[in-house]
């Protein structure tokens, strides 16, 4: 390859190699003359550009392949524009006789088509240059057109559309002939000629004004017909045509329309004509009237599909600012098509016609508009809904009957309601709590409007409704609890309405569902509520007629909502719930036989849909509440389900005898019969299966069923990476909700609440905005396939065969349609059933199962349909896992070598390489080694069958799976394949974009073979190597962009193998211009690549992308669509996440911009900052706007509307005002706030330079370049308060724990200027502000209680020095403390209780934390004078130089008033968190009614609330315990039993008159036991501080006498709290741990001290006499026994010749004695390592005075092992050293 790296082609070279690899080489040159010409010195190429010239013209003529010929004709075009331009005239001449040669044969075609690309280059290049050669031209090229075929149809428009680019307005004379001579082709046979002529056609109309004016009503006319029969490409080409056009027909964009005075279209005319497209399609408006009358047949579906397209294409070329400005035109437009009859001639349609329009909306709404302006839209739907409401009340209300047409409007007015509703509700949702305007101005009156649609008379409006108010909900949480009171009123009012029931069931329902979102949740009364509505409505469903049928439906529906909120509501309601369903059903099959007889129809109608509610609310039970499935549950739920199976086969007869009208609601039964006991273990209803599976397997082989329905499940059951050979990869595009209704299954994509009620409750599939259950029909296919699949593993082999021999009968009996219909279904069952056996891990079974199940599967190999073939060649691959046994894989490989060999059609062909190609996936490389030849051999040969493309890519897919699972053992086979890889590359025409996704995909998979590899540099793999990278170039210059998201993701792989292989100066442009494609694909490779990059090189990657901008702006080249500004790819990616929804994109990108930051935000502080604060600085506009409106009338606010956003949106010039800047949306302001605290964490790791004002001013006089953090503090702080004072929530809590790191990193960062003062004291205003709006009364929890946390870091961060000035905040945690006080009930409560618990908690442990820093400072002013003796590293909130400001004990004094109470709850607290900590079999001792801050049914979450806060809490009590003499001062207002009974003082005098002893007994064992429970098994995700708190308490607990005394009399607590200690240092290692440690060592030990002192002097007063006889006081008594577990001196010698051990290692006499031990030098200690030392042997030489005279044997023998040799192997710090070595030989 090397050698084809040179100005002029090597011709030597080139005859040297084979014929084969000639192409490869021509690419090569070519490939390396595009990069060299431009950057060549223009007299080299002017002396060789003669022969270069002959070179090239020659290729021409060699019959070069279409990646060739681009490269070719690129080329040579730039040399011409390069060099001298003689002769370009003779080149063009001889392109143009090669055109009009009268050679048709296929030899002759690469030459014809290359000279037609060289025309289109030339003109591209040159334009005007070529002066007035171009009519001859063109006239050549459209001749050429009408006898060409249809790779040189598509060849000659692209030319064209060159050739009218390049001349611009010069070209004018020849547009009418191009245009009529082209256009005929919108309806060509092939679909690349398609898309071709509508991108001409697209050049064609920015300079013919004829297009877009006399023929406007044409060109739309021909573009509905070219939609006809299009798939997705034209579709997209031809909608963009059709948007364009409209576009410009309504605002042209240049002089043209000075020139010529013509009359530009109105907006309602251009509407009208897309109108009359979506309504009424190709057919057009020549139609005879008479056809028009009888409603001709519907409108295909491709044309309203593309249509829906364009109509988006037209708004968004006009524009943001357009769209705002016209939106309630465009609004009533779009609703007034749904509602029109032709959109909605069947249900079917209705819903279709419903997903186009709620398409358009959503992407124009949801992507142009700014949040500002989407609260505009926001109110404009609420007004197209309370207009529609008022409409459909005057029918309902007309009793007269005089509107006669009124029905109608009605039935029409729910689909515009479900749409607007749906937009309504997906706009609040993604404004979340930005949109709390749209819900409190009283103008709006949003939720008046959508509660009025819940009594509308048709049920999808209803649900739409109820849809839109959980959307509500969701986005504001404080609406939730009062929206469920506000239905659950209505419903009790209006209970004789079946509209009411119906409507405000299912908005409660919603609410429910939508629960789980909001992480505060409900209060717990709530569930009771609904509990009690549901039973009410069960229980009066029966007394009125006209009501029963929806107060049972709303009734279980309610219930089913309520599992939704989990176990821990459910658990209190499952008794009666089972009693429910029980009841449902009959008893016995006595009672069953005997219902049978009773009844008429509508009985029967409510009795089913009763059970199928029951059915479905216990199918939400077992969903929503594993943990109660005990099995006694499970038993009393299988009674009812067994009653429904066998009711199940009675339910013909009653349908025979009541009529048909009751298919539907048993239909229903049986789905929710089936959904409940695919989520029940098929153990339990083993006794059942042979009539369960006679039902499943009729209802998919339609044996009752005369429509041909076929289920939705066979794509997602078969591999997702078949996706190219089903199309399935349309789920992946932007219009993915739009296209999806034009797959092949029945009512692909027809997805509505309306179909199943039950899913406004359940979790949206993912990906999907709203729930969409397909039609009943559908669904039970669905359910009963999937409950197939879960029952077929455990089912006998003899029914499985009788089965599988059923299939096929059903299969032969069937005819036509019919049959396939039926076939799909039992393909997807027989996939389902094999599934389940595979991940049941059991077999098929014996020789006759696998032999009937292999016929169905090989009947289905040559089946026409692709779906079918796909899903046979799955279904063998997974046959063969389940068997997985060598013979009979053997023997199915064979089967398709063979039948390969002889067959010529294409079916066969296709269908039995892809058997190869899934065998191999499913049994891996090793199971199918042996076929690994024949399988290669025989697809590469098939891969290079020209005549059939479709073989060519089943061949080249299964290759890709053959390769992917073969691994290394694929190596030998690299070479060959490669080969044909690129062969076929630079060969297959560009249309066949799926062979090409294919050689995509085979290309990735080579790579990923050949691994680590690809970086050596032998001949063979340079080669390999080099191929791979000419590969990946010819698919990124493909026009397709599945092909170029497959080169990305293969150079994406080479990256990973051999980065310095891959050119990132090429390949990183690439990827940004990808960033802005239209397809999601394309985006989605492009930033996953990026992503990749960004861990290595991320530097190199901004600087390319930056490059980038700047080459585009110079070059002023307009085809590169790009929109990166200053702030580089960050800035683009920023501006990304406004757009993208698509999760895995946004998770990507979030990926991309972490990584850039962590390798690149310390250099470019600045940057990085500006950036992060230009996202949040958009916040503050919304923000005043909204104060604005709401003050000002509606007139005004609507001119500040107009006014403002033309500030908003900065219109660059005239260009850019389509694409105004949308400010940027809360998310990603959110992730901006996450970025801000990410840097400060970067910087604090980099250097501490970053948090020294002093050192960072040198540091930038030094370098001005340089850039340090704290030089940013005020913009820091401006973010920080931004956010924290947004609307949105979750920006609220991003900016508080903003300012929480920001005063946490820069508290003690000295102020140089003002000696004794900090920098953060100037901020102290905009801290205040930043929190006030936190203690707001209607602030949710979990922000008031981030706050909290904020005001104690402030407080006892020291910065403030001026008492008054820390009032402010310090009133602010008052406050909280008075709404602490105020008891559990409280009457307002929006959220749930552990919302309330969480604040409460978090007020007490930042009072704690308050309390414990006060303490602190109190500590350390009292001991000033000895100051010398503290340690460097206490010096943080010493105050020692602002001493005259603040009194010393300042913090102490605004705590001290609160400390009665404060001590109280904090008990209290700690009392709880002790309960809650009991291990589960202890859940009898809590308290039935919950504790001081919990309530028994919030208990799950308030544990998770208490672990987070209780350790500040037990510092500040052993703290105030240890201050006060345990409390002895206040023992008279302490009440332990009662934090909250406050006014009860006489009976709380009573309890606390239990003696002072057992008071401090009570608070001993409860402050122990919280400290030993935790140091016991501190959980590895707990905070290290906890342990630091919980040793600080012990330490505080221990210096007062009380609690001396209580440990030393007990004197195994003593031991097990030494045990305890000991445990900890095995698993948690800081210094500081271990010294703190041994600080609680020393205090037990001095207690164990002063209670031996005790006993001896009282000993000694009563033997005064006898003074040596006290043989048997201190440990050891008489016999000198010290025993391991209780005696004191033997616990503290283990923990502290443990520390000593792993300090000096050289003391352990075994580690000494071992022959691998190298005797160590003497090393000096660290300080912290010599002062722990230190601390330890003082403590050990104070345990002989613990010890009896015979204990002292005892301990010497411990003692003398590590202290011999101590003397003489520690270097110490020298001062140090005497005393140690004098106390180690006392304790001898």
């Amino acid at each position: 390859m090397e050698l084809a790296h040179s100005l002029l082609l090597n011709e030597d070279a080139l005859t040297q190699i084979t014929e084969a690899k000639r192409p490869v080489f021509i690419f090569e040159w070519l490939r390396f003359l595009d990069k060299v010409l431009v950057a060549a010195n223009k007299v080299d190429v002017k002396e060789k550009q003669k022969k270069l010239v002959e070179q090239l013209t020659g290729l021409i003529s060699s019959a070069p392949g279409p990646p060739t010929r681009k490269l070719l004709s690129k080329n040579l075009a730039t040399l011409y524009s390069i060099g001298d331009t003689f002769t370009v005239f003779q080149t063009l001449d001889k392109c143009n006789e090669i055109i009009k040669s009268k050679d048709d044969t296929p030899a002759y075609l690469p030459t014809k088509l290359a000279a037609v690309a060289c025309v289109g280059a030339f003109y591209e290049k040159m334009g005007r240059m070529l002066g007035s050669s171009f009519p001859d031209t063109i006239n050549n090229l459209l001749k050429a057109l009408k006898s060409a075929e249809s790779q040189g149809r598509a060849e000659i428009l692209l030319s064209l559309q060159k050739v009218l680019n390049g001349l611009g307005g010069a070209a004018t004379s020849c547009h009418r002939d191009i245009y009529k001579n082209a256009r005929s082709l919108l309806t060509d046979r092939s679909m690349a000629v398609r898309c071709m002529i509508a991108k001409c056609l697209l050049e064609l109309q920015h300079e013919a004004v004829f297009m877009w004016t006399t023929e406007l009503e044409n060109v739309a006319t021909l573009c509905f017909k070219a939609l006809e029969g299009s798939n997705y490409g034209v579709r997209v080409a031809v909608a963009k045509l059709l948007g364009t056009v409209m576009a410009t027909a309504l605002l042209p964009k240049h002089a043209a329309l000075m020139r010529q005075n013509v009359k530009r279209a109105t907006l309602e005319e251009v509407l009208e004509l897309m109108a009359t497209g979506f309504l009424r399609g190709g057919s057009g408006f020549l139609k005879s009237g008479g056809e028009m009358l009888k409603g001709g047949g519907s409108v295909s579906r491709e044309v309203r599909v593309g249509i829906t397209q364009a109509y988006v294409v037209f708004v968004t070329t006009l524009g943001g600012q357009w769209l705002e400005r016209n939106f309630a035109t465009f609004l009533s437009h779009v609703l007034d098509l749904v509602s029109h009859p032709r959109a909605t001639q069947t249900h079917v349609e209705a819903v279709y016609s419903r997903r186009c329009v709620s398409f358009m909306l959503h992407a124009t709404l949801g992507g142009l508009l700014g949040e500002k302006a989407q609260i505009a839209a926001g109110k404009e739907i609420c007004q197209a809904i309370s207009k529609q409401m008022r409409a459909v009340e005057a029918v309902v209300n007309d009793i007269s009957g005089e509107n006669k047409s009124g029905a109608a409007d009605v039935s029409a007015s729910q689909h515009v309601m479900v749409c607007a509703l749906k937009e309504l509700g997906s706009l609040v949702q993604s404004l979340s709590a930005t949109a709390s305007p749209l819900i409190q101005e009283p103008s709006i009156g949003l939720l008046e409007t959508v509660t009025s649609v819940l009594l509308h008379p048709s049920m999808a409006a209803r649900l739409a409704a109820a849809w839109c108010l959980r959307c509500v909900a969701v986005a504001l949480p404080y609406q939730l609890t009062p929206l469920l009171d506000r239905c659950a009123e209505r419903i009790n009012n209006l209970k004789n309405s079946p509209e009411a029931v119906s409507g405000y069931s299912f908005a409660m329902a919603a609410l429910l569902g939508g629960i789980h979102q909001c992480p505060l949740g409900i209060p717990h009364s709530k569930g009771k509520l609904v509990v009690s509505i549901a039973e009410d409505l069960l229980r009066t469903a029966a007394q009125n007629s006209r009501l029963s049928l929806q107060r049972t439906q709303a009734g279980w529906l309610l219930l089913g909502a309520l599992m939704t909120l989990g176990p821990s509501l459910v658990r209190y309601h499952l008794p009666k719930m089972l009693l429910l369903w029980r009841n449902v059903f009959p008893r016995s099959q006595k009672e069953l036989e005997a219902e049978k007889a009773r009844g008429d129809s509508f009985s029967w109608q409510v009795t089913l849909e009763g059970r199928a509610g029951a059915l479905c609310a216990m199918r939400s039970f077992v969903a929503h509440c594993p943990e109660l499935l005990t099995e006694d549950v499970i038993r009393r739920l299988m009674t009812p389900i067994e009653c429904a199976m066998t009711m199940m086969s009675h339910v013909p007869a009653i349908i025979k005898v009541h009529g048909a009208h009751l298919k539907a609601s048993a239909a229903m039964v049986r789905l929710r019969l089936y959904d409940i006991l695919a989520l029940l273990p098929p153990k339990t209803y083993e006794g059942s299966f042979n009539a369960l599976l006679r039902e499943l397997v009729a209802e998919f082989t339609l044996t009752d069923n005369s429509a041909n329905t076929t289920t939705s499940l066979l794509r997602s059951l078969c591999h997702y990476d078949d996706s190219v050979l089903m199309g399935s990869w349309l789920q992946e595009t932007d219009h993915k909700s739009i296209e999806d209704q034009l797959q092949p299954n029945s009512a692909s994509g027809s997805g509505a609440l309306e179909h199943d009620p039950s899913s406004i409750y359940l979790r949206i599939p993912v990906g999907e905005a709203i729930p969409g259950p397909l039609p009943l029909g559908v669904s039970v296919i669905d359910a009963s396939v999937a409950l197939f699949g879960v029952v077929f593993p455990h089912v006998s082999f003899k029914h499985r065969l009788q089965m599988l021999d059923h299939f096929a009968e059903c299969i032969k009996q069937a005819k036509g349609i019919r049959q396939q219909a039926v076939q799909l279904n039992i393909f997807t069952a027989v996939l389902s059933a094999l599934k389940g056996l595979a991940e049941n891990k059991s077999t098929l079974g014996p020789e006759e199962v696998r032999k009937s199940a292999l016929a169905l599967v090989m009947g289905a190999m040559d089946n026409p349909n692709p779906i079918l073939r796909c899903a046979a060649g799955e279904a063998l691959g997974r046959m063969a896992q389940v068997v997985g046994e060598a013979t009979f894989i053997a023997r199915m490989a064979q089967t398709s070598f063979d039948k390969l060999k002889s067959a010529r059609d294409v079916v066969s062909r296709t269908g039995h390489s892809l058997a190869l190609g899934c065998l191999h996936r499913y049994v891996g490389g090793i199971g199918s080694g042996q076929h690994l030849k024949t399988s290669v051999s025989i697809l590469l040969a098939l891969a290079q069958d020209g005549s059939s493309h479709e073989v060519q890519t089943w061949a080249l897919h299964s290759l890709a799976l053959i390769v992917d699972s073969s691994g290394p053992m694929y190596r030998g086979y690299v070479e060959p394949t490669l080969s044909l890889v690129l062969t076929l590359l630079l060969t297959v025409p560009p249309s066949h974009t799926e062979v090409h996704q294919c050689l995509g995909r085979c290309l990735g998979a080579l790579i990923t073979t050949v691994g680590p590899e690809l970086q050596g540099n032998g001949a063979t793999i340079s080669t390999i190597r080099s191929s791979c990278l000419v590969g990946c170039a010819i698919m990124q210059d493909h026009s397709d962009s599945l092909v170029q998201a497959a080169a990305i993701s293969c150079l994406q792989q080479l990256h990973m193998f051999a980065p310095r292989h891959v050119n990132l100066s090429s390949l990183v442009p690439c990827l940004c211009v990808h960033l802005c494609s239209s397809h999601l694909l394309l985006r989605r490779a492009a930033v996953a690549c990026l992503r990749q990059l960004a861990q290595r090189e991320a530097a190199e990657v901004c600087e390319y992308a930056m490059s980038l901008a700047r080459r585009a702006g110079e070059s002023k080249d307009t085809r590169i669509k790009l929109n990166i500004t200053e702030t580089g790819l960050e800035g683009v990616l920023f501006g990304m996440l406004d757009r993208e929804t698509d999760r895995k994109l946004c998770s990507d990108i979030h990926d991309t911009l972490g990584h850039m930051l962590s390798s690149l935000a310390v250099e470019k502080l600045s940057h990085w900052l500006k950036l992060c604060k230009d996202v949040l600085a958009a916040t503050t506009e919304v923000a005043v706007v909204v104060t604005f409106e709401v003050e000002k009338d509606e007139e005004d606010s609507e001119k500040k509307d107009e006014m403002d956003d033309d500030t908003m949106f900065t219109g660059l010039g005239e260009d850019d005002k389509s694409k105004p800047s949308v400010a940027p949306r809360w998310v990603t302001r959110v992730f901006a706030a996450d970025c801000l605290c990410r840097i400060i964490l970067l910087c604090e790791n980099a250097d501490k330079a970053h948090f020294d004002l002093a050192a960072a001013r040198s540091a930038k006089a030094k370098n001005p370049k340089g850039d340090l953090l704290v030089l940013h503090l005020s913009d820091l702080i401006r973010m920080a308060f931004m956010a924290a004072t947004d609307h949105s929530n979750q920006l609220r809590m991003a900016g508080l724990q903003a300012l929480e790191d920001i005063i946490k990193k820069f508290a003690s960062v000295p102020e140089p200027e003002f000696p004794g003062h900090v920098i953060l004291e100037q901020y102290q205003a905009n801290v205040g502000a930043a929190l006030r709006p936190a203690f707001s009364p209607d602030t949710p929890s979990d922000i008031t209680a981030k706050a909290c946390q904020v005001c104690s870091a402030w407080i006892g961060s020291g910065v403030v020095s001026d008492l008054n000035d820390l009032r402010r905040v310090h009133n602010l945690l008052v406050s909280s403390l008075d709404k602490v006080q105020a008891g559990k009930g409280s009457s307002s409560q929006l959220y749930s209780e552990s919302a309330t618990t969480m604040e409460k908690l978090a007020v007490l442990k930042a009072w704690a934390e308050v309390y414990v820093v006060a303490m602190k400072i109190k500590k350390e002013a009292e001991s000033k004078p000895a100051k010398p003796l503290r340690s460097v590293d206490d010096d943080e909130d010493d105050e020692d130089v602002g001493a005259n400001v603040l009194p010393p004990d300042s913090l102490i004094i605004l705590v001290q008033p609160e400390l009665p109470s404060l001590s109280r709850l904090w008990l209290a607290m700690l009392r709880d968190y002790a309960l809650l900590t009991l291990p589960a079999e202890f859940s009898s001792q809590l308290p039935p009614d919950g504790g001081a801050f919990y309530t028994p049914e919030t208990i799950d979450t308030a544990r998770i609330h208490y672990r987070s806060s209780w350790a500040p809490v037990l510092h500040a009590v052993a703290l105030w315990l240890s201050s006060t003499g345990f409390g002895a001062g206040e023992e008279k207002e302490e009440s332990p039993s009662a934090p909250y009974k406050t006014p009860n003082f006489p009976q709380d005098a009573l309890s606390a008159s239990k003696t002072f002893e057992e008071s401090v007994n009570d608070k001993m064992h409860l402050m122990l036991g919280v400290s030993i429970e935790f140091l016991c098994f501190p959980r590895p995700e707990e905070p290290i501080e906890h342990v630091t708190s919980c040793l600080w308490a012990l330490c505080t607990l221990l210096e007062s006498p009380c609690a001396k005394n209580h440990i030393a009399e007990d004197q195994l607590l003593a031991v097990e709290l030494l045990n305890v200690l000991h445990r900890l240092l095995l698993t948690r290692d800081p210094l500081a741990i271990q010294l703190q440690v041994t600080a609680v060592v020393q205090e037990t030990i001095r207690a164990a001290q002063d209670h031996l002192q005790r006993q001896k002097n009282c000993k000694g007063k009563e033997e005064e006499g006898e003074k040596d006889s006290q043989p048997g006081l201190g440990e050891g008594g008489d016999t000198g026994e010290l025993v391991p577990g209780k005696s004191l001196v033997f616990a503290a010698m283990e923990l502290l010749v443990f520390i000593l051990v792993r300090h000096l290692p050289q003391l352990n006499t075994r580690v000494r004695e071992s022959p691998s031990h190298a005797p160590l030098r003497p090393q000096r200690l660290p300080e912290e390592s010599a002062r722990l030392v230190a601390n330890t042997v003082a403590i050990l030489a104070e345990l002989p005075s613990l010890c009896s005279p015979a204990g002292h044997q005892g301990h010497h023998h411990l003692a003398t092992g590590p202290g011999r040799e101590y003397s003489d192997t520690v270097a110490l710090p020298c001062e140090e050293q005497p005393g140690i070595c004098a106390r180690v030989l006392t304790a001898r």
